[in-house]
């Protein structure tokens, strides 16, 4: 059994932020292109649930993963 990754904490600076923002932000993808084709593709969760929507708006706690990487939102 292996270990999960560890989360990584994100602060945003504020109280929230839309998914697409978050995930270039947070360093998962590196282009507004990529980042739209990876959300809008499945590739991306929010708490464990796939979420297709870029202007989501995320709250401090939830936790954003793509290809193995876990990050969670912090203020």
């Amino acid at each position: 059994m292996t270990n999960p990754a560890p989360i990584e904490d994100v602060p945003i600076g504020g109280e929230g932020i839309r998914l697409g923002q978050f995930v270039k932000f947070a360093g998962l993808l590196d282009s507004g292109g990529n980042v739209k084709e990876a959300i809008i593709d499945g590739y991306v969760t929010v708490n464990g649930e796939v979420d297709r929507r870029r202007g989501r708006q995320l709250q401090v706690g939830d936790v954003v993963s793509f290809e193995g990487r876990t990050v969670r939102v912090c203020s």
